[in-house]
Parts: C-alpha cells; sequence; structure tokens
C-alpha cells in the first residue's frame, strides 16, 4: 500500500506513451513497438509565490511539494483541534483534496499558509459536525497515535489532555474550534479569527463563550481542578 507521501507523489509523475504509429502501406514493415517511457521530474524548489504559480499551471512535481511544504502543519491544526483520532489520516488526506482542488482561488502567495490553515479548519469542522456519535476520544492503541511532534508527557498531564477533550467534545463546533487554537495551539487572536473566516470580534464572542462554557464543564472533571484554580490556564494543556 503506498504511503501517504508516496500517493501524493504520484499525482506528479508524469506517464507518457510512445505514440502508436499507424499501419503503414501494403508490404511496409510497422515500426517495432516500444515500452512506455515513464519521465519522473526533478524535485520542485522555489518559494511560496513560486509553488503557487507551479500549481496553477500543473508544474510537474508541484503536488508533491505543496503537500511536503504543509503536511507537517496541517497535521498540527487537526491533531490540536480534534485530538488524538482514529480518522486524522483520513481528514489530514481530505484537507490536501480540498486545497488542491480550490487552488486557483488563491491569488495572495503570502498568504499561502493561512489560506491552507483555513482549509484545514474547515476539514475539522465537517468531520466534528458530521459525527452523531463521539467515540473518536477514547485512548488509543501505541501503534495508532498519530504522529506528531514527540514530547515527554507525565500521565497526569496526559489524563487532563484526555479530559480537556472530553469537555471539548461537549462545545459548538465553532466555540470548540476557536478555543483548540487559541488555548491549546497558541494562536494569536487575528489567526484565529482569520483561521475560522471571521471577523476579529466575531471570534472574540466565540471565546467569551466557549471559555465561560468550558469552565463549567471542566469544574465536573477532578482531574482539571487544579488546572482551573492554579491559574495555570488552558495553554498549559497542550497535546503532544
Amino acid at each position: 500500500m503506498l504511503s501517504r507521501r508516496a500517493a501524493w507523489e504520484r499525482l506528479s509523475t508524469i506517464d507518457v506513451a510512445n505514440a502508436v504509429a499507424k499501419p503503414g502501406a501494403p508490404g511496409t514493415t510497422p515500426p517495432p513497438s516500444r515500452s512506455p517511457a515513464v519521465f519522473r521530474p526533478l524535485p520542485f524548489s522555489g518559494d511560496d509565490t513560486a509553488l503557487l504559480a507551479a500549481l496553477k499551471v500543473g508544474h510537474p512535481g508541484a503536488v508533491a511539494a505543496f503537500y511536503d511544504r504543509f503536511c507537517a502543519h496541517v497535521q498540527r491544526i487537526l491533531v490540536r483541534v480534534l485530538g488524538a483520532d482514529r480518522e486524522l489520516a483520513d481528514v489530514h488526506h481530505d484537507v490536501f483534496v480540498r486545497a488542491l482542488g480550490s487552488i486557483k482561488d488563491v491569488t495572495e502567495p503570502a498568504a499561502l499558509k493561512a489560506w491552507v490553515t483555513q482549509v484545514a479548519v474547515f476539514t475539522a469542522r465537517t468531520c466534528i459536525q458530521r459525527r452523531s456519535r463521539r467515540w473518536w476520544l477514547r485512548i488509543l492503541p501505541p501503534d495508532e497515535v498519530p504522529e506528531v511532534e514527540a514530547t515527554v508527557t507525565t500521565g497526569e498531564l496526559n489524563e487532563a489532555l484526555r479530559a480537556t477533550y472530553a469537555v471539548l467534545d461537549k462545545l459548538p463546533a465553532d466555540e470548540r474550534i476557536a478555543f483548540a487554537l487559541r488555548f491549546i495551539d497558541g494562536m494569536e487572536l487575528t489567526e484565529v479569527a482569520r483561521s475560522c473566516g471571521c471577523s476579529l470580534a466575531t471570534i472574540k464572542r466565540k471565546l467569551g463563550g466557549a471559555e465561560k462554557r468550558f469552565v463549567a464543564l471542566a469544574r465536573r472533571q477532578p482531574v482539571l481542578l487544579d488546572w482551573l484554580e492554579g491559574g495555570a490556564r488552558w495553554g498549559s494543556i497542550t497535546t503532544p
């Protein structure tokens, strides 16, 4: 089975078959058949401006370069919003499908990363909203935990993290996403607003509602009481 990276790389590979010659006049010998030639382009290199232009014209290698450039960033956003999720790999894939499908709409190369972030957020929101049951929070076997940047975590922190996402699971999707981006990922308010596709005033309102709901629900979780009363705030509870 192809890895995610290999699958995206295949999209940027051009298979060119030799044209089949038409039969010649009677008595002529047809040219010998040849095996299809496969041309693999050199890896794409360039800044976001060059990458965006290359994607729009279908430059060989641009798709794989786009995936490589934003793979880890998209993974980070999804893990912050969804937690350790069995569907994370599929959602991650969906982000790039959506992004490549609408790349023609991006006009500012400098905003490419912010736009990819917004696509990731909207894809995560779709994932949350389509679930009738919230079963994803259960502890995953070690071999199924998503690969993200590794940190050393204690048992207490793991329990606090699990309880945090249990509480977030009860928040409306928009409030949950805003809360996760602001207090777990640590984004600035303007970046959260841009990622969620709304104004600064709207995101402040959503965060205010999210905080009130979160605190009220978190007080029912014994493992979170020390975090609430100790003034550690939510930024101290970060996903690994």
